[in-house]
């Protein structure tokens, strides 16, 4: 895969406090054919206690396809679209 460039326009599409859940997400992603960008948020932890994390980035025209991915991955993960039933 390759990055976009970054003169194209990018929309940020997540945001992550671990940079370990961003890279699962930039997986799936890659996995699924969209290019994406990972951006380290750091801010100093004395002045802005919590506030920091990983964004990424797509291009305009991969945000609302790479925003239904995302969705339906974490409907799967919390059991939203199981199969199995009760017996």
């Amino acid at each position: 895969m390759q990055d976009p460039d970054p003169n194209e326009r990018l929309v940020k599409i997540f945001d992550a406090e671990h940079e370990a859940e961003a890279m699962v997400v930039k997986g799936l992603l890659d996995s699924e054919g969209i290019d994406s960008d990972l951006t380290s948020i750091e801010a100093v932890q004395d002045t802005f206690p919590g506030v920091g994390g990983t964004t990424i980035l797509v291009r305009a025209e991969d945000a609302e396809r790479a925003r239904r991915i995302i969705a339906e991955s974490q409907r799967t993960a919390s059991g939203g679209d199981s199969d199995m039933t009760d017996a």
